[in-house]
């Protein structure tokens, strides 16, 4: 019912009116008419029933981050002389670290270096994602991106690798390229300069550069995460952005304490898009409140939860002012949103006028 308390006192016959913080209304029954004038101290103000959607949200936790958590592994022995520092923004063509000089370039793709790329090995999309990315990166103007790897191809692996200050083998293997989905932001640096380095030795924790909001939800309230919902976050200092539900996971953890079942309750993950990414800042692991949508009434009448009356036979009803008159009609209530309140009750229609106590 919102944040405002609800007080009630008894106010004539028949009916107890129901305050909304420190305003007041006396109401008293025209004995034996079924009407309802406001006393004279009351200042007579009106709301208007409306028809339409009406949502009730809660408000959960969650974290500001980056989307698309990768480990990236050294793939060659010797000496890390350079690593990309944390929060930095790796592109195509730049590299991620560098053991002995030689640099870990990333390239874009979805299938990692398993193997060596060389002439003679049989065709396969990891050598697509190399020649599409020697492309873009400017080699191979004779060379087509089909998947084999040519001796055009061959060609232009060298004259990357002399611009890279890697040894011209015309090879391509994990020690000198990592394949990742596309830019990367650097989350974690594993190494530091100095540091000894083997293939397979972690390197860097990197993300995506896609700003996300993860939630960790409550499985009691699973039911309100839907992929493609809109919600409302609420960043550090009050502003609020709109977001839709990426993902929604289908394992639920637990969030207590190792051993102790009793210490929490199990939650889902839960990842939001936002759409106003770009305006959020560079902000990582923010806390964040995440509005989301728990009811939906569609199309019913609602009026302010201030216009409520309790009635002393039980019950709610509503005071319906139609001019310098009013009456009392006994309603049903329902969902709960935004300050309002969907009721029910015959003879009720939009547009009508509804008492609400003087604010």
């Amino acid at each position: 019912m919102g944040a405002r308390r609800l007080a009630v006192v008894s106010a004539g016959i028949g009916v107890t009116v129901i305050l909304a913080g420190a305003a007041t209304a006396a109401v008293v029954m025209n004995a034996g008419t079924g009407t309802a004038a406001p006393s004279k101290s009351a200042a007579r103000q009106t709301a208007e029933i409306t028809r339409g959607d009406l949502v009730d949200s809660t408000s959960v936790d969650g974290t500001l981050t980056y989307a698309g958590e990768r480990r990236v592994y050294a793939g060659a022995a010797g000496t890390v002389t350079a690593v990309a520092r944390e929060g930095a923004t790796v592109t195509r063509g730049h590299a991620l670290l560098k053991v002995d000089r030689k640099p870990l370039v990333l390239m874009y793709g979805t299938v990692p270096v398993y193997r060596t790329m060389r002439r003679g090995v049989v065709d396969g999309p990891d050598i697509r994602q190399l020649e599409a990315n020697l492309k873009a990166l400017g080699y191979g103007d004779d060379m087509t991106v089909d998947g084999e790897f040519t001796y055009a191809t061959e060609l232009a692996v060298q004259e990357w690798q002399d611009d890279r200050g890697l040894e011209e083998t015309g090879a391509v293997d994990a020690s000198q390229v990592a394949f990742l989905d596309g830019p990367v932001r650097v989350s974690a640096a594993d190494v530091e300069v100095g540091d000894a380095a083997g293939p397979g030795t972690r390197a860097l924790t990197v993300t995506s550069t896609r700003r996300t909001v993860h939630v960790d939800l409550d499985t009691d309230h699973q039911g309100m995460a839907k992929k493609g919902a809109a919600v409302t976050v609420e960043l550090p200092g009050g502003r609020q952005v709109k977001g839709t539900i990426s993902d929604v996971g289908t394992v639920a953890t637990s969030s207590g304490q190792e051993g102790d079942p009793d210490s929490g309750g199990a939650t889902i993950d839960v990842e939001i898009a936002l759409k106003s990414a770009k305006t959020v800042g560079r902000l990582d692991q923010a806390p964040v409140s995440v509005n989301m949508e728990s009811e939906r009434a569609k199309d019913v009448l609602s009026v302010p939860v201030e216009a409520l009356l309790a009635l002393a036979e039980g019950g709610f009803g509503v005071e319906v002012v139609e001019g310098s008159s009013s009456r009392y009609v006994a309603v049903e209530t329902g969902t709960y949103g935004g300050g309002r309140v969907e009721i029910s009750g015959p003879g009720l229609a939009a547009g009508m006028k509804v008492g609400v106590p003087g604010r």
